[in-house]
Formats: structure tokens, C-alpha cells, sequence
């Protein structure tokens, strides 16, 4: 906990909390970040954040399954359910993971090494775990209000994609593609799983359970470009046993 809620704050006032907890925390401040959209990363580091961001997106519908058999209404299962198909795919259609080998395909990155996930900083692997133990271990209320990071996605998505496209020669829209339907995706899930912690946080005790959830994943997102900043950008510090920049992908993937 990173405080104690000593009143209970009305629907605007806790919203508004929460609001406030992405404006000061999310990772779109991150220096990663405004490198990455600014155009400002080589072609290995764009590689390295894409590979080691494939490990949060397959882990995403993990969590998701998570969450998912803790709910105790069909309404609220089928709701979240959808979460699961926009990562994993349907027949027919694929879904977020497959896209975001698309992606690694499309910087360069051997497919069967970015998913065996060898290459993946322990940075990366400490702060991923660690979202789907929490979300495994607290309360439910707190596992859904860890996605509360949606609310800031779909503008941050947008500035991304723009910026990569007009910055890198190596990235295309096809590439991107995992980004084409997020923006709404995330409003979705965002709107449903707000909804859902301002209806059921009703003690102050439990609102601040909410806010602390989203500090904490806010803090996972950080953690993940801390690692990349600190291994590919300043002071290039690559730990052994992870992926090394110069190396060819298709040799790495047949050698692993």
C-alpha cells in the first residue's frame, strides 16, 4: 500500500484519482519511449524493444484466464472472455500475439527465437511474472483494476505508430498491425473494467487497493523500458544470456 484511504470519495473524486495516477506514472513519459516514437533508436534497439515486449503480450491472455475463472456471472465471463480473443485470435482471424510476431518478423527478428523467449532481458521476465502473479494472488477487485492502464493506451498507441512510421525505413503499416485495432479494444476494456472497480470499491480501504493496483502496474510497464534503457541505450549494459544486438536472428534461432 502506498497510503491509507481515511474517507470514501465519491464516483467524479475516485475517477478522478485514478486519472491522475496515469497522467503522473504511465510509460508514455518514459525516456524508451519518446526515443522510440521520436524516431530516435537504431534498428537493434527498436529489435530489442519488440522482442522483449512479445513476453508481456503472450502473457497478456494468461492473465486475462486468470481473471476470467474468478468470475461468477456468465455476463461479466463473456465480457472479459473477449479480452482472450483479441490476444490469442479465432479461426479465421488473428489475434494480437500473432500480430506481434508479424511485428518481430517484420524488424528483422527470427520467429522461433522471439517465442522461445531465451533472448528476453531479466528485467523483462522479473516484471512480467510478477503482473500475472499479482493478478493471480490479490483480490479480484485489485486483479481488474491492474488493467486500469487501458484508459491511456489508445492516445499513446496513436502518437507511437504515427512517429514509428514516419521515423524508421524498416517499419511498415503492416507491421504494425497489432496497433490498427487497439485503440478501441482498450476503450472498451478500459470502460467495462473502470466501471467495474468504481461500482464494487465501496470502503475507502478498497478504493485505495484500486489506486495502488494501478501504481503497480504502471510500475511494470516502467520497468520493462528501465530494462531495455538501461541494457540497449544507456549505459548498454546487456546482461549475459540475452539477446545481443549485431548477431543474426536466423543463426541465433537455429543455434538456440
Amino acid at each position: 500500500m502506498t497510503g491509507s484511504a481515511t474517507r470514501m470519495m465519491d464516483r467524479p473524486e475516485f475517477e478522478a484519482a485514478l486519472r491522475q495516477i496515469g497522467e503522473e506514472r504511465y510509460h508514455s513519459r518514459h525516456p524508451f519511449q519518446i526515443k522510440l516514437q521520436n524516431g530516435e533508436l537504431t534498428r537493434a534497439q527498436v529489435q530489442a524493444w519488440a522482442l522483449n515486449r512479445y513476453y508481456y503480450q503472450a502473457n497478456i491472455p494468461v492473465k486475462d484466464s486468470l481473471i476470467l475463472a474468478r468470475l461468477q456471472t456468465p455476463e461479466l465471463r463473456r465480457e472479459w472472455r473477449q479480452r482472450i480473443i483479441d490476444h490469442d485470435g479465432s479461426e479465421g482471424e488473428r489475434g494480437g500475439i500473432e500480430k506481434w510476431i508479424a511485428l518481430t518478423d517484420g524488424v528483422g527478428l527470427d520467429r522461433d527465437y522471439v517465442v522461445s523467449g531465451r533472448g528476453i532481458l531479466p528485467g523483462t521476465r522479473f516484471a512480467v511474472d510478477a503482473y500475472v502473479h499479482f493478478v493471480r494472488d490479490r483480490t479480484l477487485l485489485e486483479a481488474i483494476a491492474s488493467s486500469l492502464t487501458e484508459l491511456f493506451s489508445p492516445s499513446v498507441i496513436g502518437v507511437r505508430t504515427k512517429g514509428m512510421l514516419a521515423h524508421y525505413d524498416f517499419i511498415s503499416q503492416e507491421t504494425l498491425a497489432y496497433f490498427d485495432k487497439r485503440p478501441v479494444q482498450a476503450k472498451r476494456d478500459s470502460d467495462f473494467a473502470l466501471n467495474y472497480c468504481l461500482e464494487n470499491a465501496r470502503r475507502p480501504e478498497e478504493q485505495q487497493a484500486v489506486m495502488d493496483a494501478l501504481r503497480f502496474k504502471c510500475d511494470v510497464l516502467w520497468a520493462q523500458l528501465d530494462a531495455l534503457y538501461f541494457s540497449y541505450v544507456e549505459p548498454g549494459m546487456i546482461p549475459p544470456g540475452v539477446w545481443q544486438p549485431g548477431e543474426a536472428s536466423a543463426a541465433i534461432g537455429a543455434a538456440a
